[in-house]
């Protein structure tokens, strides 16, 4: 026969975990360890109460199965006596009568059908016993197999509180092995998972739900069912025991406020702070009727969906009906003649306390996770711990994990995606700079060609242009051409001088520089209208930089004199240095029109100007581009044209190592 631990009818199906961590909130002693975003059931915590099987949207907890084991025993030889839990009624609302229900057990195969009732009948005698005995120090009930663990896990040093006395499903095994022969085979049949692991006594236990898969795979069909009555002991009130305050009524006590002896209490929730309280000396000789679920009718073996309101009400209508009906004379003689069973256990403890960090190490895990304050400490609960401090606690213990913390994750997620852009951006603007040093150098191969073919036709244009001027009159009206003739030559060797540069054909001449000097040096030779602020900063701790003087003046005042042309109403020209241990870098900021977004990869092309014709030839800032290159340096440029972005202008910024490599 299939016997299963307790800490083994409790799993996870991994591939359905979605990492809500639902099942660690509704989880009542925290049986779930969070490994890599996954969760999975520690079984020796586990007290297999099923609260994460009922809420598991995603079908990720999942309990073991016992209907093939059943279906191979009702198919055998052997004699099976189904023992049905008193919740029944409220599972099967489907079946007007009753005995429908136990006529299509019968049909499923089993020999004899009884209710687990009767056993509670007994069970409460028996408590009623206990309770006249034991008035000063007060009893914990041990008929849920839930609330048994979670003393024996949890709270050991209560074992001795645990009513010696087993739970109705035992109760009704021992009694039909001795009516109908210890060779009999007995199967549970109710609400509850931890039912699977309670006993050794019960050979099968399966829950509602897998009875309705029995019936469907035998494709018993209940309108054609004929109605059987259960077989003796016929119970009594016992069959309200599923529903709260049902142990307190089948003993025949009021549940009347003034009566304090006995506190009812169900739900995950409570019945644990009951046992805290119990624990602490607060309830001495109370007696805890206690379970885990609210009430066996809410049973994580139930269809999902139903009321609770309307079990409850489907039971007492049923406990109505059987009371009404009942041979009062055939029960008593029922309840003398099984009297003589025993109905006492015992209980072992296995202690699972988790232990208590030191507050130094909570504070550090805190901390890890932003919580510097105790405005910090938003307790909300998305981690499935009732508040942080319990979180970090889980986490010191190995069960729980940083970033099961929303509020952590959430910082982490918008740092992780901030790093994600900047990188993007970087990314973005080395493919751009590797496309903008492929053009350019492509041009400037191109470059050095034309300046190379034109340097000797405009040496000769030059030279024999002044031959001829000096040779005529000065009042020939040939010499204004002749003159025109040697400056236009004279400007076109200056444009091939250009191209030169462009073409890094020039060498540096590499000197050492104070660059804050440099830089306000620079600002001198730069004409600004009465409208234009200028303004030099600087922010550094070594100046000196080895650089080319001449080159390099004329990359700053081409920029200084571009961004004041390009501020014709006026505005601030910023000049701002700074520097780090390898490298100086100097900024070069205009609150100006901008640039268009569509003309920023042609800036630095050879000849590509915005300006007007005769106002420039196109070559200022690819010349600017050649000589940074050759300092190996870099130049960035950033620009808003368009007063709906933000304030516009441009800004170049320029980074010269201090000992640039040759």
């Amino acid at each position: 026969m299939t016997h299963v631990s307790r800490n083994k009818l409790v799993y996870t199906v991994k591939d359905r975990c979605r990492v809500c961590y639902t099942c660690v909130r509704e989880c009542p002693v925290k049986a779930i360890k969070i490994i890599n975003g996954q969760a999975e059931v520690m079984g020796e915590r586990c007290i297999a109460c099923g609260n994460c099987v009922n809420v598991c949207s995603q079908g990720a907890k999942a309990f073991f199965e016992m209907k093939d084991a059943v279906s191979h025993l009702l198919a055998s030889d052997e004699k099976a006596i189904a023992i049905v839990a008193p919740s029944f009624p409220a599972e099967f609302t489907e079946y007007d009568d009753y005995r429908i229900f136990v006529g299509m057990l019968k049909k499923l195969g089993f020999y004899r059908v009884v209710e687990v009732s009767f056993g509670a009948d007994m069970v409460a005698l028996e408590y009623k016993k206990l309770m006249s005995q034991r008035q000063e120090e007060g009893y914990i009930s041990s008929d849920c197999p839930a609330v048994v663990a979670y003393v024996e896990q949890h709270h050991p040093k209560l074992i001795g509180s645990l009513a010696p006395i087993v739970s109705p499903m035992v109760a009704i095994s021992r009694i039909v092995k001795k009516a109908y022969g210890e060779d009999v085979r007995v199967v549970f049949i109710g609400p509850c998972i931890a039912k699977k692991g309670e006993s050794t006594e019960v050979d099968e236990s399966i829950t509602f739900t897998e009875l309705r898969d029995l019936f469907n795979q035998s494709g018993i069909n209940p309108t054609s069912i004929k109605p059987v009555d259960f077989d003796p002991p016929i119970a009594a009130k016992g069959a309200g025991f599923p529903i709260s305050h049902g142990l307190l009524n089948t003993m025949g006590k009021s549940s009347d406020v003034t009566d304090c002896s006995v506190i009812v209490t169900d739900g995950k929730n409570n019945f644990k702070d009951a046992v805290k309280e119990f624990e602490k000396g607060n309830l001495r000789g109370k007696h805890l009727e206690l379970l885990c679920c609210e009430g066996c009718i809410m049973g994580p073996g139930m269809s999902k969906g139903g009321s609770r309101f309307r079990r409850r009400s489907v039971i007492s209508h049923y406990v109505s009906d059987k009371l009404a009906k009942i041979d009062e004379e055939v029960w008593a003689a029922q309840v003398k003649e099984f009297e003589i069973v025993d109905f006492s256990r015992k209980f072992t403890a296995s202690e699972q306390v988790i232990q208590m960090p030191d507050e130094s190490e909570i504070s550090r895990v805190l901390l890890s996770l932003g919580k510097l304050k105790p405005a910090d400490h938003l307790n909300c609960g998305a981690c499935g711990y009732d508040n942080c401090r319990e979180h970090a606690i889980a986490i010191l213990n190995g069960l729980a994990e940083s970033e099961m913390c929303l509020p952590y994750t959430i910082e982490k997620m918008h740092s992780t995606i901030a790093d994600l852009n900047e990188s993007n951006e970087k990314l973005a603007n080395a493919r751009l700079a590797l496309r903008q040093s492929e053009k350019l150098a492509n041009m400037g191969q191109l470059s050095a060609g034309i300046a190379h073919e034109l340097n000797n036709p405009l040496g000769v244009i030059t030279m024999y242009s002044n031959i001829l001027k000096d040779e005529i009159a000065t009042d020939d009206p040939m010499a204004k051409d002749l003159a025109l003739i040697a400056e236009q030559a004279e400007r076109c060797k200056k444009i091939v001088g250009g191209l030169l540069n462009f073409a890094r054909k020039s060498q540096v001449n590499l000197l050492e520089t104070n660059m804050v000097e440099f830089c306000r040096h620079s600002l001198d030779s730069v004409i600004n209208p009465a409208s234009v602020q200028i303004k030099m900063e600087a922010h550094v701790e070594n100046p000196m930089a080895m650089i080319d003087r001449d080159q390099m003046m004329q990359v700053l005042t081409n920029l200084e004199r571009n961004a004041v042309e390009a501020m014709p109403t006026g505005g601030t020209l910023t000049v701002s240095i700074e520097d780090t241990e390898e490298d100086i870098k100097i900024t070069i900021a205009d609150t100006g029109t901008g640039i268009a977004p569509e003309n920023m990869e042609k800036i630095f092309t050879p000849f590509f100007t915005t300006k007007a014709i005769g106002k420039g030839t196109g070559m200022g800032l690819p010349l600017v581009y050649g000589i940074v290159k050759m300092h190996k340096g870099q130049i960035k440029v950033k620009s808003v044209n368009d007063p709906a972005l933000g304030p516009t202008g441009t800004r170049f910024k320029i980074t010269l190592p201090r000992q640039p490599q040759k």
